[in-house]
């Protein structure tokens, strides 16, 4: 199922002295979901994204803009019959009920031609809890399951009424680090048995890029960046999406382009061909940093971090925005825990330029 989302927005009215106007959750946001995709909004806590959510579930009413699924244009739709299913950040299953009980429950609501036996509803309910594979903790209640075990059933039972949409609303925020990162394989391969189209909220950049087709970078209500994950990774458009996407973030620095060269501090790090002069940010991801004896770029070394299979070198700079410089390197290049300083070489494509005033990205040739 297609969502087409048009010119939503969402203001609520401001409270008290400090907040005399209307606060805008989301701003003219613009967006087609193609059918079938999972699409993850990310974004900084109150950027808008879970305020979205809502309101494609109907939770929310925009206060202007139109939300179509495929043709149909559901704006003015209660949520129950908008054929969405919605899990929530907390698991939100029912404890006096066991596993089959929570996940028929959707079922037990419908009405005239759609009214299911009981059968009926038990044998949907346990095709999808094969689905999530816990059809063995049908007959537990959810203080006899684990985190992650609760985390499948909110997903079977937003999925036993067969939805035309999926959304989901940080739903691995409450489970350890091990977990999440099983969670979100099952929720991918849940995705692509099903076909239906989701929309899946976090700040969490690691969990969006790994499993989406497609990823929505907000800030303060506003779309930055829609793109593939890649994509935007590799080509940002301004220092705000650049910051937000990866681990460990971009090290920024305080730069000057001159006569088309980046110097950080005194150094003549890169040539940036067809930059305008004058001063920049400069960004550069940490796997672009080139262990090099005669290297341009000079840091001072704080430690090595050994992590098996890469090594994380922290250093400093005069002009860097932030403590500290990580530099992703490979075990095979040996650094001197010892030194006082080193020395990299820079991948160009590793390097982003911003304007300083604007932070809007500026493009170079090298």
């Amino acid at each position: 199922m297609k969502i087409v989302l048009k010119d939503l927005t969402k203001r609520y009215p401001g409270r008290g002295r400090k907040a005399q106007g209307d606060v805008i959750a989301v701003d003219h946001f613009n967006f087609e979901i193609p059918d079938g995709k999972l699409i993850g909004l990310l974004g900084p806590s109150g950027c808008g994204k879970s305020t979205t959510l809502n309101m494609i579930c109907g939770l929310e009413k925009p206060t202007e803009g139109r939300i179509f699924f495929g043709d149909d244009d559901v704006t003015d739709l209660p949520p129950e019959n908008r054929g969405v299913g919605m899990v929530f950040q907390s698991y939100a299953l029912y404890p006096h009920l066991t596993v089959r009980q929570n996940i028929r429950f959707p079922l037990e609501n419908r009405k005239g031609k759609d009214r299911m036996t009981r059968a009926e509803m038990d044998a949907q309910a346990d095709e999808v809890a094969r689905l999530v594979q816990i059809d063995g903790l049908m007959d537990r209640k959810p203080g006899e399951l684990s985190g992650g075990q609760q985390q499948r059933v909110s997903i079977a039972r937003a999925l036993v009424k067969m939805p035309r949409v999926l959304l989901l609303d940080e739903p691995l925020s409450n489970l350890d680090a091990r977990l999440r990162l099983q969670t979100r394989e099952e929720i991918r391969r849940i995705q692509t048995e099903t076909g239906i189209t989701t929309v899946f909220v976090t700040h969490d950049q690691e969990e969006a890029m790994s499993i989406s087709d497609g990823i929505v970078v907000m800030e303060a209500g506003v779309v930055n960046q829609i793109g593939k994950p890649q994509d935007v990774y590799d080509d940002p458009v301004n220092l705000f999406v650049a910051k937000f996407l990866g681990t460990p973030a971009i090290n920024v620095f305080a730069g000057e382009v001159r006569s088309g060269h980046l110097f950080i501090g005194n150094e003549d790090v890169l040539e940036v061909r067809g930059a305008a002069e004058g001063e920049v940010f400069a960004g550069i991801r940490p796997e672009g940093f080139v262990p090099d004896e005669g290297g341009p770029l000079t840091l001072n070394l704080v430690r090595v971090e050994v992590m098996g299979r890469d090594t994380s070198v922290v250093s400093t700079h005069p002009a860097l925005e932030g403590a500290t410089v990580r530099s992703i390197i490979s075990t095979e290049n040996r650094i001197d825990p010892d030194a006082k300083t080193v020395r990299f070489s820079l991948k160009p494509a590793k390097v982003l330029l911003f304007a300083k005033e604007t932070k809007e990205r500026i493009r170079f040739e090298y």
